[in-house]
């Protein structure tokens, strides 16, 4: 039976063009009615009297390559500031000469983050190889054998004291976290109140207070005679402090699961510890996955605060460069230097956090 040709024409129909496509999306997005219309309006505005200017100060006005003197005669951005004290805001007063080390010390930390993101590597081999690489890097540091000549910790600074600090602070803190989560959940009283103690305490006090006392009060404490290296008080600080708050987020997990899991473990004959490590524990910690991350990322931008006990970290540096007479006025460009150095870190964390818990959850 042959088709009706208005039917065939009904069929062959397209939807309305400002139902589909660019126009479709921005017609359902950002003008569905009265109140989203005016806010896409005074956003459209808002770019409109801010990104041209800024694109005429940071690119079309700006200079790149030139002396402090050059770039007082411009209405742009100084970007010479970044060039020219290059150096000293990556590695501080490291020597000038020695310099090539704590780079080389940063490229092996960075290759090493990346081999370790393949879940399939997560081995003891790979424990191995970090212990290795953090002995190799400590020698790059510290120096003190033949071919390597000695530089004290007061002298390092800039980058590889801040990812010191971020690294390795946030890589001890998780699992002091999770051990102090474990104890606010037990059953012993003794533990329980101590774990709660702690906890309480430490997320009721800023860590600029635990990095005053460190540096200041805990020195007073200790034999005459006897220092211990300002560097690894803050690590201390920095680790109590994130695991206070690790701790929370990973009993959060810890309540969330459900009893039958407990039931289960026990079914099987599995006593507290193998119950917590092969049942328990990897499913609270895959749920705690984001908030876990936040915290993280938040500690790791709270490092920036040991410039209030003078170590020289990648902001005090940009802060000294900024306190020469030649640099001074050029705070802007050299602080969104240093926003962007952070930036690619905490997008890093945040954007391994997301593809870590997508590939956990494809294994429900």
């Amino acid at each position: 039976m042959e088709a009706n040709p208005q039917q065939q024409d009904i069929s062959t129909v397209k939807p309305p063009v400002t139902s589909v496509g660019a126009i479709g999306w921005i017609r359902t997005n950002l003008f569905n009615g009265p109140f989203n219309s005016l806010l896409t309006l005074m956003v459209l505005y808002f770019l409109w009297i801010s990104v041209p200017p800024f694109v005429r100060w940071a690119f079309v006005d700006s200079v790149w390559m030139t002396d402090s003197q050059g770039c007082r005669n411009i209405d742009g951005a100084c970007w010479s500031v970044i060039p020219a004290n290059f150096r000293f805001i990556i590695f501080g007063f490291y020597p000038h000469d020695l310099q090539w080390r704590p780079l080389l010390a940063m490229v092996i930390l960075v290759v090493m983050l990346f081999y370790s993101q393949d879940r399939n590597r997560w081995k003891k081999s790979l424990l191995y190889l970090w212990v290795g690489a953090l002995v190799i890097m400590g020698l790059l540091m510290k120096g003190g054998v033949p071919g390597l000549a000695s530089v004290e910790s007061s002298q390092w600074g800039g980058l590889p004291l801040t990812l010191l600090l971020s690294v390795f602070g946030l890589a001890s803190a998780y699992p002091v976290g999770i051990v102090l989560a474990l104890g606010r959940q037990s059953k012993m009283p003794v533990i329980k109140s101590l774990c709660v103690v702690y906890i309480e305490l430490i997320r009721g006090v800023p860590l600029i207070s635990l990095l005053f006392m460190s540096s200041v009060v805990f020195p007073l404490f200790l034999p005459e005679g006897v220092s211990i290296n300002a560097i690894f008080r803050a690590q201390v600080a920095i680790i109590l402090f994130t695991a206070a708050y690790i701790a929370e987020v990973v009993r959060g997990g810890l309540q969330g699961m459900n009893q039958g899991q407990y039931e289960a473990a026990d079914a099987l004959g599995l006593n507290y510890f193998q119950t917590m490590r092969l049942v328990i524990l990897p499913q609270a910690l895959k749920i705690v996955i984001p908030p876990s991350v936040s915290i993280l990322i938040s500690a790791f931008k709270d490092t920036s605060l040991v410039v209030i006990i003078a170590l020289y970290d990648l902001l005090k540096t940009t802060q000294s460069t900024l306190s020469n007479p030649k640099w001074m006025g050029f705070s802007a460009e050299a602080y969104i230097f240093v926003a962007l150095i952070y930036f690619v870190c905490c997008f890093f964390m945040s954007n391994y956090s997301r593809r870590l818990e997508q590939e956990l959850n494809r294994e429900l």
